[in-house]
């Protein structure tokens, strides 16, 4: 009751100074400046509390920011239909196929039982395919399909008591999920975020390889430190054997090989679409390749009469509430751009225009790691990248340089169940107390902080 108590007293109070700010601002010369301030304070507000589904906050400019001549249409239109949405679109199609088909088990079954049935090794089995599925399927939806798989890994133990192993199974799918995410363009909402609006702002283009040729490496380090600290702290329980979770091998149906192959199709075609356009000369982009791959599992055939690969009804799966916050966050970096907003605040880190490069990314991660432990990594994205970006312009540092790490740290919160969905899904078992997850998360945060940091000024300087 306390809890709901608060959200009706931010939510009113959060309406009542909006409407206080746009009252004192009216025929003000500056009052795009404070309007801007009044719809993205609100926005923060209710994405940092969730007073209201975080969806439905992303909605905010298309009620507000055109009756107060904070943004045209068409900086609306542009942001709720800009052509990274429909890379994630694509991207969440292909996952619903093979969540459908079960290819996802298949994978992670095949992970595990190569990696033998110690629990050292199912935890790194359970870490490889949780990052490997995460790399191409969004991170919440990995962590969703992972969470039973070691739930009846762990209900095959049950009857011992609550061990090391137990915490860091469950901890090594919300984990997984996070670090594989940051992989790929596609694998995190952040990713593609900070990747529409540095193009849309300042021109600059992130191609599906360019991303990976960071995030691949970067996801694969966190990946094998979080496993050492996990062996590392689990002392003699590491070498136990637990051939009771040793199953069957499944053969592949038909289904899951037609997924399966067409999957990686996309996946070639995004990896190598520079190579592959200067063979042919067709030139196609990579939002192009994604809603092919989707649109083609409506029409290849399933192994059974009149089967498709996917049905339109599939699609009531669809996270289409990403899609809106993805929107949301462009517009609202775009209402701040505009109004001058972005400009203002990119002032607060004028003072260390002329620091070395390792002390910017160190501040700025630390302010990405931790700043996401209690708001979204979307919310946090769409407000601090424009910031940063701008004050990039205005240092020898690029923008890719400053605002591809707050990104990729964004991915690293690692200590609270609202630090990332795979974190909260987790939690939600009911296996884990928040101590258990703090504890392991602050070491796993400042690692996070010491990787992004080291490896952002060895590979983006």
């Amino acid at each position: 009751m306390e809890k709901l108590n608060l959200k009706q007293t931010i939510l009113f109070g959060g309406l009542f100074a909006f409407v206080v700010i746009l009252f004192l601002a009216h025929n003000s010369e500056q009052a795009g400046f404070w309007y801007a301030i009044a719809v993205g304070g609100l926005m923060v507000t209710y994405w940092l509390f969730e007073v209201v589904p975080i969806y439905v906050t992303a909605l905010f400019p298309f009620v507000f920011a055109i009756p107060l001549g904070i943004l045209e249409p068409t900086h609306l239109t542009a942001a709720y239909g800009h052509k990274y949405i429909y890379l994630f679109f694509g991207g969440f199609v292909l996952s619903l196929a093979l969540e459908k088909w079960d290819v996802h088990k298949q994978i992670a079954e095949g992970i595990v039982r190569t990696v033998g049935t110690s629990k050292s090794r199912i935890i790194l089995g359970f870490l490889l395919a949780t990052g490997l599925l995460s790399m191409w399927i969004s991170n919440t939806a990995t962590a969703l399909m992972m969470l039973p798989m070691a739930m009846a890994v762990l209900s095959k133990v049950s009857g011992k008591k609550k061990s090391r192993f137990s915490i860091f199974l469950l901890l090594s799918v919300a984990y997984g999920a996070s670090i594989g995410g940051m992989a790929t363009l596609v694998g995190s909402p952040p990713n593609i975020l900070m990747a529409g609006l540095i193009e849309e702002s300042h021109g600059i283009t992130v191609d599906f390889f360019a991303w990976m040729k960071v995030g691949l490496p970067l996801s694969l380090i966190v990946l094998a430190l979080v496993f050492t600290f996990f062996y590392l702290l689990m002392g003699k329980e590491r070498k136990e054997r637990l051939e009771e979770v040793q199953e069957e091998k499944q053969p592949w149906t038909t289904n899951q090989i037609r997924v399966l192959i067409l999957f990686l199709c996309v996946v070639l075609l995004w990896s190598f679409r520079a190579p592959l356009t200067k063979l042919t000369g067709i030139q196609y982009s990579d939002e192009g390749v994604a809603v092919l791959g989707a649109i083609l599992l409506f029409f290849l055939p399933g192994k059974k009469k009149k089967e498709r690969l996917l049905d339109w009804q599939d699609t009531t799966k669809l996270p289409w509430g990403i899609l809106i916050l993805f929107g949301g966050g462009m517009a609202l970096a775009k209402m701040l751009e505009i109004n001058g907003v972005i400009d203002k605040l990119s002032l607060v880190f004028e003072q260390y225009a002329g620091a070395p490069l390792y002390i910017l990314l160190a501040v700025l991660v630390v302010i990405a790691i931790f700043g996401t432990e209690i708001m979204s990594n979307m919310a946090l994205v769409s407000v601090f990248v424009p910031v940063v970006a701008d004050f990039a312009l205005g240092t020898e540092y690029s923008i890719l340089q400053l605002c591809m790490p707050i990104t990729l740290a964004a991915s690293c919160a690692f200590m609270l169940p609202v630090g990332t969905p795979p974190n909260a899904i987790v939690f939600s078992s009911g296996q884990l107390k928040i101590n258990e997850m703090a504890r392991t998360g602050f070491v796993l945060n400042l690692v996070g902080v010491l990787v992004v940091v080291l490896f952002s000024l060895i590979f983006l300087s």
